[in-house]
Order: structure tokens, then C-alpha cells, then sequence
């Protein structure tokens, strides 16, 4: 049974890689089934990935103050009934979202929860009996979310978020947009997953030579501010927007660029919101587990050397260590991450 004129809850509270990944399955949500209403509940940084998609309202989940512990959960529920709220999609299925999902329950309301595939990830990663096999991506299982709430989505089509207007402090830093920009998100949360400095400096440089490009560099944080400005320094194409610009000026940005290099973290599903073409490179963690970003195919994803290192992937996140493992990334060769982009800028040339 389809439902129509529903007002959805889709609850996905972080990180902002996975918020990231409901995106385009909101999009297509809204526009196979143009009467339902959604209702977002996320972190309230990361409402700007949602200001643009019709039908869609946003609701801040303040888990520190307001939404803090029982009381706080019961008072999210609240929130929700009163903005007449029918069904629940939960995204996450953490304690929180559990736990609003059965107080619904109790008034007769309907409601789904993503499966994450947890027993599979725990064998792609195991050490002992690893199965090496390609898992359902998250987007995949957000969809399979709604079709038990009966809104069967065709994913068949790819759809984006439209292209944002750049400030014009943005402008001011990296002029106008007269040739390709390319996007480079070099940090992640953990260095099991974060490309070497010193290799990335070589993949800067030697881009850089190219000067009918321009380089944006993305980072956060005083420290990886100051690793991007020593990286930069002395390339006059190359532009660190670390701590310069707000969150919202960052999307602008990275909407308009025509390639994004990023880790297995956040910055490379941001860019696939927009439909942006993107590199990513693997270490501990492997495009396997479903975290790829949206849309990307897997020639996008520069993974480290199995046969070098046979027990990858050793981590869902990129959190666990081991022994051996450490420079699993530099068999990723500078070669091939700076062919790989200049490809994509062709591939995107021929589109222009």
C-alpha cells in the first residue's frame, strides 16, 4: 500500500557523512511522492544540506540542552507530535531514535528503521574469517527503510542537489570561476584513513603545475589550518579556506567544483550531494562496507595494496589498529591519485 500526504520524521543525528548520504534518498522521496511532507532531525550544523529541497522542514535535535537524556528524548517526541508527525523513518537506530520510535508506537503511528548490516561488517573486518565481499551501500538501505513504510523509491536515476551561488568572500579569495577548480579534503577523523602529508604535498605540487586550475583546500581546526597553509605556500593557485569561510560558504564552494579529492570521510559525501565528481582514497577502511559516497563509481576509489596488506579492510571507521598496518596508504602511488583527477577533469571538460 502507498501512503500519500504523510507527514514523514526522517531522524539521522550524525555524523555528517551519513547525514550526508540521506540526502539524495529525501530527494527522491519528495520527488516521486510530491505530497508527503518531511520533517528532518538532525544536528542543527547540518541543516544547510537541506535548505534547498521542497517539502522539507528542519528540526534541530539539541541532544546537550533541550534533547538531553530521557527527559530530553520524551521532550524530541513531543516536538514531533505536536508538528503532527505520522510516520517515523529512523535512519540511525541508536537509543535515542529507538526510544522515539516506540513512544510513537504507543499512539498507533508507523514507523522503520535502517539496518545497518552489522554482522556483514563484522565479517568484512575480521582478521580471522574475513568475507571480502561488496556490501549494500547506506543509501540502498535508507531505501529499503522507506519501502517498509510503503514509499518504493526508483534510485535509477541520480539526483542531485542544485549547484549553489558562491559569496562573494568566497570570490574574493579565489576570483571568479574562469577554469576547473578542484577540491582537496586531505584529513579524516583517524590516520588509518588519512593519505600521508608529505604524498599529499607531492599531489598538490604537481596539480598545481597546471595553471588553468585552482585548488581549494578544506580542512578544520588551527592544526590542519596550519598543515594546509604550509602546504600551500608558494603555489599561487592553490587556496586554504580552512577557519576562513562559514559551513554554508564551504558548500557554496565545494557545489561549484568540477573534482573533489577526499578520504573516507565526510568532505567526499558532500561533494556527491552535489553531483560533483570525486576521488577517494582508502586505507584501513574499504568502499566495501557501504560508505562510498553517493553515485561514485568504485574506479573512484583508490584503495590500498590487498596483497601487501591481505587483512584490509581491518575497520568499519577507520578506529581500530593494526600492527603492521600504518603505512597501508602509501601503497596508494601519487601517480595514480594525481591520473585519476586529471581524468575526471577531462571526463568533466567533455560534458561542459
Amino acid at each position: 500500500m502507498l501512503h500519500k500526504g504523510k507527514h514523514i520524521a526522517v531522524i539521522r543525528l550524525s555524523a555528517m557523512g551519513d547525514v550526508a548520504m540521506t540526502v539524495p534518498v529525501i530527494l527522491a522521496l519528495v520527488k516521486q511522492y510530491p505530497t508527503v511532507e518531511v520533517t528532518v532531525v538532525s544536528r542543527p550544523f547540518y541543516k544547510p544540506f537541506f535548505k534547498t529541497i521542497p517539502n522539507v522542514t528542519f528540526m534541530s535535535a539539541h541532544t546537550r540542552h533541550r534533547h538531553k537524556g530521557l527527559i530530553g528524548i520524551y521532550r524530541l517526541y513531543k516536538d514531533l507530535k505536536n508538528n503532527h508527525v505520522e510516520v517515523i523513518a529512523d535512519l540511525h537506530n541508536v537509543i535515542r531514535s529507538k526510544i522515539v520510535r516506540f513512544l510513537f508506537s504507543l499512539s498507533g503511528k508507523r514507523s522503520a528503521y535502517t539496518d545497518k548490516g552489522r554482522e556483514e561488517k563484522k565479517a568484512l573486518t575480521s582478521l580471522d574469517h574475513k568475507e571480502f565481499r561488496p556490501l549494500k551501500s547506506m543509501v540502498e538501505r535508507h531505501v529499503e527503510t522507506f519501502k517498509k513504510l510503503g514509499y518504493h523509491l526508483d534510485m535509477s536515476t541520480p539526483v542531485f542537489l542544485e549547484r549553489l551561488e558562491v559569496s562573494e568572500k568566497v570570490k574574493e579569495i579565489i576570483g571568479d570561476k574562469n577554469g576547473k577548480w578542484i577540491g582537496i579534503a586531505p584529513f579524516a577523523h583517524y590516520g588509518s584513513k588519512t593519505y600521508p602529508s608529505d604524498l599529499m604535498q607531492q599531489v598538490i605540487t604537481a596539480l598545481a603545475k597546471d595553471k588553468s586550475i585552482k585548488i581549494a583546500l578544506f580542512g578544520g581546526g588551527k592544526h590542519e589550518k596550519d598543515l594546509l597553509d604550509k602546504m600551500a605556500a608558494g603555489l599561487e593557485n592553490v587556496y586554504n579556506f580552512t577557519k576562513v569561510i562559514s559551513f554554508e560558504e564551504e558548500l557554496q564552494l565545494i557545489s561549484n567544483l568540477d573534482v573533489m579529492l577526499s578520504m573516507d570521510s565526510g568532505n567526499g559525501h558532500l561533494a556527491a550531494m552535489y553531483g560533483v565528481k570525486t576521488i577517494t582514497l582508502w586505507g584501513a577502511t574499504h568502499p566495501y562496507a557501504g560508505f562510498m559516497p553517493y553515485n561514485l563509481p568504485i574506479e573512484n576509489c583508490l584503495v590500498a595494496d590487498r596483497k601487501q596488506y591481505p587483512l584490509l579492510p581491518t575497520s568499519i571507521y577507520g578506529d581500530k589498529k593494526v600492527s603492521g598496518y600504518e603505512d597501508a596508504m602509501r601503497t596508494i602511488s601519487v601517480e595514480k591519485v594525481v591520473f585519476s583527477i586529471q581524468s575526471q577533469l577531462a571526463v568533466s571538460e567533455n560534458c561542459d
